[in-house]
């Protein structure tokens, strides 16, 4: 889980430094789709800017910026992948990193998404270009990583719970382990506490029978001094 942490803030970091190259990941894509003579689209999937990179991108700027995006968007992939074989998951867990997969899917359709507050991406687009051109692209990145963010938060939570009440669950069994050896130890105590009691009814037994004998008569004699 630490690793799957780390690996998603370094991703962050790299969206950080490119959510302040807003601008030119626009204005790229302006370039190359001029190029591409395909300015009446909006940028709809992961494969159209990389059809525009490879194909009709001529300035050191846009491609860099270009690729910064593809780039990401392949690291949140690998995430995606890492992140099934880290916890088998939940319906939560598993409904996250399906929308996740369908939305870094290479032709999956993003001029519909619109990343909302906190996210001020699409705000930072003319209202043109927000509403039909780049809104969907510049949304995906903050989108996914939010759903990733959410993943870490909630598998997190689940793991802890499940601790806690192992160790809750422990705790309970405790006592009931003593109790086996004071219960041996009580009949043991009882088994030989019989002993002396039994002894004790053999004496009583004995003396009341020796009492109730009859006693031998002593023989008659006269009266007077006998020898």
């Amino acid at each position: 889980m630490n690793e799957v942490v780390e690996t998603l803030r370094k991703i962050e970091q790299n969206y950080k430094i490119f959510q302040q190259q807003q601008f030119t990941f626009t204005r790229a894509l302006d370039h190359t789709r001029e190029e591409a003579h395909d300015l009446i689209k909006p940028v709809a999937t992961i494969v159209q800017v990389q059809s525009y990179k490879d194909h009709h991108c001529f300035n050191a700027t846009d491609r860099r910026i270009l690729n910064m995006f593809i780039s990401i968007c392949n690291d949140l992939r690998n995430l995606c992948q890492k992140l099934e074989t880290v916890h088998p998951g939940d319906h939560v867990t598993n409904s996250l990193l399906e929308r996740c997969k369908v939305l870094l899917n290479d032709s999956n359709d993003l001029s519909a998404i619109r990343a909302t507050y906190p996210h001020g991406v699409v705000n930072y687009l003319s209202f043109h270009e927000a509403r039909y051109y780049y809104g969907g692209v510049v949304s995906l990145l903050p989108i996914v990583i939010d759903h990733l963010k959410e993943w870490v938060t909630y598998t997190k939570r689940h793991l802890l719970h499940q601790v806690s009440h192992g160790c809750a669950i422990s705790k309970k069994e405790a006592p009931t382990s003593h109790k086996t050896p004071s219960v041996h130890f009580a009949a043991r105590t009882s088994v030989s506490n019989k002993d002396p009691v039994q002894l004790q009814e053999k004496d009583f037994q004995k003396f009341l029978y020796e009492n109730q004998r009859p006693k031998q008569k002593a023989p008659w004699r006269p009266p007077g001094k006998h020898p």
